[in-house]
């Protein structure tokens, strides 16, 4: 049992000064006003503990250099770490599946990181809880074989469907794909035309198929599902029809204003909110946030820049509440992925809380709770 007193109370509407009290892992009381009991937080900000769907992180550090694979288990407790660290108790782990020009063969891959994931939660060696998000490349010939291997594990929680075909969606300029694929992989001109024909090759043969396969199954399995990347009002009515729940990083305005028309969970790139512009040259978060066009944020490659956005979100945008960028980060992420145990701090929810002091006007995290233990 914990009780923390003294405390500026993040709510899912609004801040209240007060107490909150723990036991058994949950939330047992939230009071406004002074108490005489608990941890004295001395007017620090209790949040509820971040939810993140989406960060490439742990392959980050599986795969910290281009070739270089590090252990898939120091890897993941490097990377929990890290997140622990940054506010967030529940993480879903993105695992790419779908071998491409650049790893040839990605299934022995991404069951090392799975298998990771599952024995170390097994092993109750995680600060924070861990989940899967298989992030499908759609072109890829094997795609469909590597999500009949994972999609069946408990871990599994969530699936996106992608396509980084040269030519549409993130990359729509052929040029432009050509300069990141020939930076990234330091190949040639040559190299850099072969993939592209190649990989044009492949997304006509498997791409339709293999989503229409992918969300079949997803749905089966009560999987949440993910669009990636949408670009088109035609990419935003297949992920409708297909039953997608969540728009990850909608490249333009037009398909933004589609998926919120059609009710999906927008998910944009805290780092995108940071920098005041997205890495790529798409649209900015910060417009789609002025627009109400934005749901949730994703730290995607840099784990801190979830909690920096969420506190940067009421500075720049006249009228927008810190509770309301907050949600962005706890209780949307956490309903759109079907767990409504967490996200929020209210009485029979998950005790994940957030310690969070202001100094120089930016925020610090001073402690993280995990169901009422502290984890960092």
């Amino acid at each position: 049992m914990a009780s923390f007193r003294n405390a500026r109370i993040v709510l899912a509407d609004r801040i209240i000064e007060g107490s909150v009290d723990t036991d058994a892992g949950l939330i047992t009381g939230v009071d406004e006003g002074a108490a005489s009991v608990g941890e004295d937080l001395e007017g620090d900000y209790l949040i509820a503990g971040l939810v993140e769907l989406h960060t490439d992180h742990l392959e980050n550090h599986y795969r910290p250099r281009p070739g270089v694979f590090w252990d898939p288990m120091a890897a993941l407790h490097a990377h929990d770490v890290q997140i622990a660290g940054s506010g967030i108790t529940t993480v879903f782990d993105a695992v790419r599946i779908g071998s491409d020009i650049d790893v040839p063969d990605m299934k022995p891959h991404a069951e090392q990181l799975v298998q990771a994931i599952r024995t170390a939660r097994a092993d109750d060696r995680l600060r924070i809880d861990h989940l899967v998000h298989l992030r499908c490349e759609l072109p890829s010939h094997d795609v469909l074989e590597h999500f009949e291997a994972f999609a069946g594990f408990d871990v599994v929680r969530l699936a996106s469907v992608m396509d980084h075909t040269p030519g549409q969606r993130q990359f729509q300029s052929l040029e432009t794909y050509k300069l990141f694929y020939k930076k990234q992989m330091g190949h040639s001109e040559a190299d850099a035309e072969k993939a592209i024909a190649d990989r044009l090759a492949e997304q006509a043969r498997y791409s339709t198929p293999h989503r229409k396969a992918i969300a079949r199954r997803a749905r089966e399995l009560g999987l949440a599902l993910a669009s990636h990347d949408d670009a088109t009002l035609a990419h935003v009515e297949e992920g409708v029809e297909d039953g997608v729940a969540i728009a990850e990083f909608p490249t333009t305005l037009e398909a933004a204003a589609a998926a919120h028309d059609a009710g999906l969970a927008i998910l944009m790139g805290a780092p995108n909110v940071v920098r005041g512009k997205s890495h790529s040259g798409n649209i900015s978060a910060t417009d789609l946030v002025r627009a109400g066009m934005m749901d949730i944020l994703s730290s995607d490659y840099v784990p801190f820049a979830l909690l920096q956005a969420a506190f940067l979100l009421p500075e720049r945008i006249e009228g927008f509440s810190l509770a309301k960028a907050l949600a962005m980060v706890t209780g949307n992420p956490a309903r759109a992925a079907g767990l409504d145990d967490r996200g929020e701090i209210a009485v029979g929810k998950r005790a994940d809380l957030v310690r969070v002091q202001i100094i120089r006007g930016a925020p610090v995290v001073r402690a993280v709770w995990r169901q009422g233990k502290r984890v960092s």
